[in-house]
């Protein structure tokens, strides 16, 4: 019996009167099993219900971690050339305030 068919029973069963009121468990398995079925569908729309897709998704993780370092270490940088050249500015419009010429050369 395939998943289709679990969940068929299980709707058929939580929906007849024969019980009365449906049951919790009854109610609980067809929450499961209509939810793994969705889940099951999902993945396989976007391609990841193969064998291989728990190694692509440890990829794709592994390539965004590499890809957000990246991104850290250019504003880092980015930053780190950006006060050094304050600095020497500063250091250029301290030896002009002071007259000292000879430093600049």
């Amino acid at each position: 019996m395939d998943e289709d068919e679990a969940l068929a029973r299980l709707v058929a069963l939580a929906g007849s009167d024969a019980a009365g009121v449906a049951d919790a468990a009854i109610l609980r398995a067809l929450i499961e099993e209509a939810s793994e079925l969705g889940a099951r569908r999902a993945l396989a729309r976007l391609g990841l219900a193969d064998a291989a897709a728990h190694g692509d998704i440890g990829d794709l993780r592994q390539l965004l971690g590499a890809w957000r370092d990246a991104k850290k270490s250019a504003w880092k940088a980015a930053v780190d050339w950006a006060v050094r050249g304050m600095l020497a500015l500063l250091i250029v419009g301290l030896a002009v305030k002071l007259g000292l010429p000879g430093l600049l050369r």
